[in-house]
């Protein structure tokens, strides 16, 4: 399942997404979370069904997700060109890592939270994705081909516990890291999504996402 969570069915989903790419700004909004999820989000369950809730904090609302042996994930409506908007900002916060979670290990394949960026093609075999991952044994980082598939590199971002309970804010130039993981020019198409899953170790792991956004 695993498998086809990395290399089939985010594909197959990101085919029949609405195109979005105004033109003429600096940023764009793939989601702040302030007026819940995007219409067109779509939710995809892969074992059980992690909750997603868009919930009141102190500085706005933010994407709670909390996973109990579950694995689902939202992806996100807006199509862009990483050529066009190379950065990537989001901020994410965790309770905890998953414990017994090792992205080395088919059995470990578990993230308190990440972050996808999927480069569809039109073969679902060949599309890509960059999985942006809070780890929990990777250093940060570092970088390994998911488990499952080649097709889906994983990136540590953040490892272990030193910053959990903390808002973490991120920033990515995807044209680099795609030519770093990949060895070549990226798409000229790509999507976002999330999902925090603990299927494979069966915990219970809590994170939460917000003011996910793209920069030329």
């Amino acid at each position: 399942m695993k498998m086809l969570r990395s290399a089939l069915i985010w594909p197959l989903l990101a085919v029949f997404l609405p195109a979005s790419s105004p033109a003429g700004t600096a940023v764009q909004t793939i989601v702040d979370f302030e007026d819940g999820l995007p219409p067109d989000t779509e939710e995809r369950r892969f074992a059980g069904q992690t909750l997603y809730r868009v919930v009141e904090t102190d500085n706005g609302r933010v994407l709670s997700a909390t996973a109990r042996g579950s694995a689902s994930g939202l992806i996100f409506p807006t199509r862009f060109n990483p050529a066009e908007w190379p950065w990537l900002e989001w901020r994410w916060k965790i309770e905890g890592v998953v414990q017994n979670g090792d992205a080395r290990l088919k059995r470990g394949d578990d993230y308190a939270a990440r972050v996808y960026v999927i480069f569809p093609h039109w073969l679902p075999l060949r599309t890509r994705s960059i999985n942006y991952i809070w780890a929990n044994r990777l250093p940060r980082e570092s970088a390994q081909a998911n488990t499952y598939t080649a097709n889906a590199m994983m990136l540590a971002l953040q490892s272990g516990n030193g910053y959990s309970g903390e808002w973490v804010a991120e920033r990515r130039n995807l044209v680099d890291d795609y030519r770093r993981l990949f060895g070549e020019e990226p798409p000229d198409e790509a999507l976002v999504a999330v999902m925090t899953d603990s299927d494979q170790t069966q915990e219970a792991v809590q994170a939460w996402y917000d003011e996910i956004r793209l920069v030329r």
